[in-house]
């Protein structure tokens, strides 16, 4: 009959979801925490096919949270208005007026477009920041080098110091799937800026969760052959980095995942945001798609 799916096709979805049967038994209940950045947050069937995975995930008795980036759309709204944004080590230097927009981008329109999409896919998402219920606190950071070894005040941007997870708790107990915006808090209760990947590790680490989840726009850790590394642990990321394999923006990632882990988080994976349902592909799969880092 013309236009009905082949019987292959039908047992090959069936398989899938078999496949996935013994991962979701084994993860029910539990917490994955999902930096979510980069391609994956500006080309549109990206961003709606993972609201869609959040949602189901959700949907299936895992509890995901929701931490992301906004780079890309902070640089956006600075050159509308003609502010100039430098970088040390991957951080933004964050003037006041920088801070204003950074605080608009990422805790106003990126983190509310995030809520929006999963809750058109029936999750029941919520945006916050630090800056609710004070949850994640942080100090600034006074001092950082340039490359020509100047020591400058890169201004408001901050270095984890702790996270209270009872807001998180309780959204995730009432059925929600928090989405959180990388801005905290100091003692003061004055906004700063903290790259989102030290912000995913930190409330991995304070949720004890099951695993963390790095979006990139790279497969993974590959070696020096540029092929893709599926699992590494601590002894073999230290020999990678003393042979340069591991450098330049993977070793803040692979450090994130190392700090998470020592706080009691199982397993952290880094994979490649750039392909459809990366999540459950990692997650829900025998091979996976990404790499794995235990302790």
């Amino acid at each position: 009959m013309e236009g009905r799916i082949p019987m292959r096709d039908v047992i090959e979805k069936a398989n899938v979801l078999h496949e996935a049967l013994p991962y979701i038994r084994r993860f029910h209940g539990r917490t994955f925490v999902i930096k979510y950045g980069g391609h994956a947050m500006v080309d549109e069937r990206l961003r709606d096919g993972f609201a869609r995975d959040v949602a189901l995930l959700k949907y299936v008795g895992i509890n995901p949270v929701v931490v992301h980036g906004g780079g890309p759309q902070i640089d956006e709204m600075l050159k509308t208005m003609g502010v100039v944004s430098e970088r040390i080590d991957g951080l933004r230097v964050t003037d006041e007026a920088t801070m204003d927009v950074v605080e608009m981008v990422l805790g106003g329109k990126v983190n509310q477009e995030i809520v929006s999409l999963i809750c058109n896919h029936g999750g029941r998402a919520v945006g916050l920041s630090g800056k609710d219920d004070a949850f994640m606190n942080a100090r600034k950071v006074d001092r950082m080098r340039t490359k020509k070894g100047a020591e400058v005040d890169p201004g408001r941007v901050g270095a984890m110091a702790r996270v209270n997870p009872d807001i998180l708790n309780k959204l995730m107990a009432g059925g929600f799937i928090p989405v959180v915006a990388p801005v905290a808090v100091d003692d003061h209760g004055r906004s700063l800026n903290v790259n989102a990947d030290t912000v995913a590790g930190h409330i991995a680490a304070a949720l004890k969760a099951e695993k963390l989840v790095l979006m990139t726009d790279i497969a993974g850790v590959c070696d020096a052959e540029k092929t893709l590394i599926p699992s590494l642990t601590r002894e073999s990321i230290a020999r990678l980095r003393a042979e340069g394999v591991i450098a330049g923006g993977m070793i803040p990632k692979v450090e994130c995942a190392l700090d998470a882990l020592a706080g009691g988080v199982d397993k952290v994976h880094i994979i490649d945001g750039r392909m459809e349902h990366a999540v459950l592909l990692e997650i829900f799969t025998d091979r996976g798609i990404g790499t794995e880092i235990t302790a």
